[in-house]
């Protein structure tokens, strides 16, 4: 359910997903409120599911996570077990950052991390290869990016 959100509290959200670490203060400052109101705000939009937990956006290069691929996964039988046996165990895996049903061709994407490319025939071949009903594994392997961001457009 889509919560309705006034010009002020899109500013706040905007402010608060290009940098968490603001204080209520200097949102307050930002986007002409006195802080006791701007600190309600957000705590109201914590309470509504909007903003859903803070964190620090690591970079992977410079932690050895040279590597990103799109990994296509089709499974051979949609059963409900199925499917909840193979979301189960995506979660558990640290490599993968993302994990989507799909409509069309395949059934999962999956963006993955690995430092390098062993590392990741390794996490195929052990891991998801592994899995029950895992028909077919397409991997793209990203040369290059040209954007990262989490935040999302509130305009």
């Amino acid at each position: 359910m889509q919560t309705p959100l006034s010009n002020l509290d899109r500013k706040i959200l905007m402010l608060l997903q290009h940098n968490a670490d603001l204080s209520a203060a200097e949102i307050a400052e930002k986007v002409e409120l006195s802080q006791s109101p701007c600190w309600r705000r957000i705590h109201r939009m914590q309470e509504e599911g909007l903003i859903e937990r803070k964190v620090a956006l690591l970079n992977p290069k410079r932690l050895g996570l040279s590597m990103t691929v799109f990994v296509d996964i089709k499974l051979s039988a949609h059963g409900r077990n199925n499917l909840a046996e193979f979301e189960a165990a995506i979660v558990g895996y640290p490599e993968v950052l993302e994990c989507h049903t799909m409509a069309g061709a395949s059934d999962y994407l999956l963006k993955v991390v690995a430092r390098d490319i062993d590392s990741y025939e390794r996490f195929l071949r052990d891991h998801l290869l592994q899995r029950p009903h895992v028909q077919e594994a397409h991997s793209h392997i990203a040369m290059s990016e040209v954007k990262r961001t989490t935040e999302l457009p509130l305009d």
